[in-house]
């Protein structure tokens, strides 16, 4: 009994040893040649990135561009026939017109059409009475609501803007008393890619980080291999360095693959410097990584580590980051959840080191974050590994 407790004594008291660092460089150097001879690691590491990345920018688009709507033109007069070349005018449409509202009813139905405007037979009638209340009917497949917004709204605009030209040409006819001249910051063009493929670093970093590390980790105590590092005579700390160090170089290169596939592929332009998109990403790897090295020491298997992964780091880093859906129009528990998602501040960094530059006012407090839940997953992950090693 005594010599039992005197071994468990002397087990827990290797995370208390002196720090060697030759010890550590030669488990940094084991857990390297183990990534580099891992084909998997390496396809995690810098392929998926690339796939990631090139579909959030070409497959996953948030551009009303050329959205299919229907233009009934129940009236023959030059005024209808005007607007209805108006609304062919724009290159965010993609117009077909039609006689009846039935030629239209079936393709809006069948998902062919994202809505249709008429203009009905007394438009004309409307237009001359005094006040010009012409009546324009808009129908939009509220299946899909953001496009339906849209093609009201744009509706809306261009009935606005051949109004206003048709005051200038014809005073009877009231234009517009004041015009809106909108400017858009960061990203003038709207272009969805410029605001994704930053957020989508964020989850490239993610899956390295978090599922790498946990898929890696718990793949050595499946095979026995994690009991014999335990049994050496490195420290805990030691240990837990030399098997996060390979993986946050690996991270920060694959940081830099993206970033450059980011600037020079997909035309996103990096405002910032790269010293403090680096920094940010590095800040990153600690949350990510202490999550990844915590979940394989509670998990021990790989499909296990796998699971927990996905459902407490990839997908909240997809869905509660900010990086597809605006935090703002959440249910408040939802937002009040977020706070402790770290893609969220890491989400918010890139996009401004991207499209706006450094601006350390953002950067300190999302460093803050990333920096405060990473050391709670290191601790925790810490604590979870020396009971591995006193059980």
């Amino acid at each position: 009994m005594n010599a039992a407790g005197g071994a468990r004594r002397d087990r827990a008291s290797a995370g208390l040893r002196r720090f060697d660092a030759r010890r550590l460089f030669a488990l940094v150097h084991k857990e390297s040649l183990q990534a580099l001879r891992d084909p998997s690691t390496l396809l995690i590491a810098f392929a998926l990135p690339a796939v990631l990345l090139f579909l959030f920018a070409y497959a996953v688009s948030l551009d009303a561009r050329r959205v299919p709507i229907g233009v009934v033109l129940e009236s023959q007069g030059a005024s209808a026939q005007a607007l209805a070349a108006a609304f062919a005018g724009t290159r965010f449409l993609d117009v077909r017109f039609a006689r009846d509202r039935r030629e239209v009813s079936g393709p809006l139905v069948a998902g062919a059409l994202r809505g249709y405007v008429v203009i009905p037979q007394d438009f004309e009638r409307r237009l001359a009475q005094p006040g010009g209340a012409a009546l324009v009917q808009v129908v939009t497949d509220g299946a899909q609501p953001n496009t339906a917004n849209f093609v009201a709204n744009y509706a809306q605009g261009v009935v606005q803007n051949w109004r206003a030209g048709l005051g200038a040409a014809a005073p009877a006819v009231p234009a517009a008393a004041i015009a809106l001249e909108p400017r858009y910051w960061f990203n003038a063009e709207l272009e969805s890619r410029r605001a994704l493929v930053p957020g989508a670093l964020a989850i490239v970093m993610t899956i390295i980080g978090t599922m790498l590390t946990a898929l890696v980790v718990a793949r050595e105590w499946e095979r026995g291999t994690m009991e014999a590092v335990l049994s050496t005579p490195a420290s805990v700390f030691e240990i837990l360095v030399g098997k996060l160090a390979p993986y946050f170089v690996l991270g920060m290169l694959s940081t830099l693959a993206a970033a450059a596939l980011a600037v020079f592929v997909f035309d996103v332009p990096l405002r910032g410097s790269l010293a403090a998109l680096l920094t940010l990403s590095a800040v990153f790897m600690l949350p990510a990584l202490g999550q990844g090295l915590l979940i394989s020491s509670l998990a021990r298997n790989q499909f296990l580590a796998s699971q927990i992964a996905l459902f407490s780091g990839f997908l909240p880093a997809f869905i509660l980051s900010g990086f597809l859906y605006e935090i703002d129009s959440m249910p408040a528990p939802i937002r009040a959840l977020t706070w402790l998602v770290p893609a969220r501040y890491f989400v918010s960094s890139l996009k401004t080191v991207f499209l706006a530059g450094d601006i350390w006012a953002v950067f300190l407090p999302d460093l803050l974050a990333m920096a405060a839940i990473g050391v709670v997953f290191l601790a925790l992950a810490k604590r979870a590994t020396r009971k591995n090693l006193e059980a």
